[in-house]
């Protein structure tokens, strides 16, 4: 049985930088990822593939451009899904590339399966059809979280989908609901009315991003409605459900049904209601934690759980979930764990 100083569960930014500052520390560390690829939701599913997504969408439509050529200028006349993608995945495959030679080169071990707690020093990895315990004397939890998916809302991941499955269409919508505008939502939007997709965003909220400045919210809103974004402010869902299009036979459209009786018709539906965390799963019960109703783990300034040596960090702890902060609070927490003395966390950071 394998002995660490540091088990690191998650592989995402928190992750990462908690094993590489422990391997600094001379610490024997091992980092485990229950997913084929590391990098967690950062690396695959969010930060880095929204903003690839971003910048292939500011090219291909020459958005960036318009104020030297005029705003009739676009770059790219008919862009398709695969032109997106294309330009994400190169994206990603350059950043898991720089994950894995950072960790080899720290000599940080990369154990691939699903972990959870047997004891408060044992964990059990399942790997297919094997398993295997490993011990340590400090942990870092930094599974990070998943778009939730509550039982209402029924996902196909074809045309009613998460922010997951908008990454994995094979195919342009021409039409699509986008229910919540926090970032993610409103991050989707702008990049889908911006190559000429007819969106409808519903946010229950009277205005969106009550963390920023309203003159900011208001040219924002202002801009969003310019590109042809419908606003659905102040309204909630009450069903989702597909139905059948009354033209072009054979087809479906998913209609959602708000609180006011309004009926909202499209091609596909994006549903961007919060995230959810990834806990359950590590059998926390066997240490004596208890995760939010979320799924999420409460800690104290040094990112310590209630339980001494197991810490926590990311997008696992909530706000901000960000993953720049996520990457100096898994630095911070491995440093207290071993006793090296650091500067706690500023209050004040760049938030996006």
């Amino acid at each position: 049985m394998k002995h660490y100083d540091l088990a690191v569960i998650g592989s995402g930014p928190a992750g990462q930088k908690g094993a590489i500052q422990g391997a600094k520390l001379d610490k024997r560390c091992c980092i485990i990822e229950k997913n084929p690829v590391l990098g967690g939701a950062g690396i695959n599913t969010g930060t880095i593939p929204s903003k690839a997504l971003r910048e292939a969408v500011l090219h291909l439509t020459g958005a960036n451009k318009r104020a030297l050529f005029g705003e009739n200028f676009r770059s790219k006349r008919d862009i398709t899904i695969g032109d997106l993608t294309y330009v994400a995945q190169q994206v990603i495959h350059n950043e898991l590339s720089v994950i894995r030679e950072q960790l080899d080169r720290n000599n940080v071990d990369v154990i691939w399966g699903a972990a959870h707690f047997e004891g408060p020093n044992l964990l059990q990895l399942q790997t297919g059809d094997t398993t295997e315990m490993i011990t340590a004397d400090k942990f870092l939890i930094a599974t990070g979280t998943r778009p939730a998916t509550p039982m209402t809302v029924p996902f196909n991941d074809t045309t009613i989908f998460t922010s997951d499955g908008l990454l994995k269409l094979n195919h342009m919508p021409k039409s699509i609901i986008i229910v919540g505008g926090g970032v993610i939502g409103v991050e989707y939007a702008c990049m889908l009315g911006a190559i000429g997709v007819r969106v409808i965003l519903v946010e229950g909220r009277p205005a969106l991003f009550d963390f920023l400045d309203r003159e900011i919210v208001e040219a924002l809103q202002y801009q969003m409605r310019q590109v042809g974004i419908t606003l659905r402010l102040g309204e909630k869902v009450a069903r989702i459900q597909e139905v059948a299009a009354t033209t072009n036979h054979g087809q479906h459209l998913v209609e959602a049904k708000l609180e006011s009786g309004k009926l909202l018709q499209a091609h596909c539906l994006l549903y961007s209601v919060g995230r959810q965390g990834t806990t359950k799963a590590l059998a926390l019960e066997n240490v004596g934690l208890i995760p939010d109703d979320r799924e999420r783990l409460k800690v104290n300034e040094h990112y310590q759980t209630e339980v001494g040596h197991i810490y926590a960090a990311g997008d696992v702890i909530g706000f901000p979930a960000l993953a720049s902060t996520a990457m100096e609070q898994g630095r911070l927490a491995v440093c207290h764990a071993f006793g090296v003395e650091t500067q706690s966390f500023t209050d004040l950071f760049p938030y996006g």
